[in-house]
């Protein structure tokens, strides 16, 4: 991506557009891989994403999945996306209910996320990263 290029300018709603300046690619080196996850963190200061935007954001995190499964297993291996999470509530003195109330959703859903009968949804990640401060691709397998 050109950084000096797009950084200052405004996110596009449509994919399409947003395709021009990223193209959803598997991800070939480490190079690409950071102008991914810098794609990523911009996408997730939005407030409220487009269609297309949430689109993107979703091809970029598979593609993200992808590289770290193949690139990086050795170093995400010992520990999941939810142990994670459990591991960050529990520093933060925080149970199931509180990761409900943080995410907006409806109390049991706290529990069922951290059992892993429920999946966490990108809003969720992005929710997440920003109470954490850390990037939203460590929650996920």
């Amino acid at each position: 991506m050109a950084r000096a290029k797009h950084n200052q300018k405004k996110l596009p709603g449509r994919l399409e557009d947003l395709a021009t300046w990223l193209p959803p690619h598997p991800i070939p080196n480490e190079s690409r891989y950071e102008d991914t996850l810098e794609m990523i963190d911009r996408l997730m200061g939005v407030a409220k994403h487009t269609k297309g935007q949430a689109a993107y954001l979703e091809t970029l995190v598979q593609l993200i999945e992808a590289y770290e499964a193949k690139h990086l297993a050795i170093e995400m291996k010992d520990i999941s996306g939810i142990e994670l999470l459990r591991n960050l509530l529990s520093e933060n003195d925080m149970n199931a209910s509180d990761l409900a109330r943080l995410l907006g959703v409806h109390a049991s859903m706290g529990s069922k996320l951290l059992k892993g009968d429920r999946s966490l949804t990108v809003e969720h990640l992005q929710k997440l990263a920003k109470r954490f401060q850390v990037r939203p691709e460590l929650f996920m397998n």
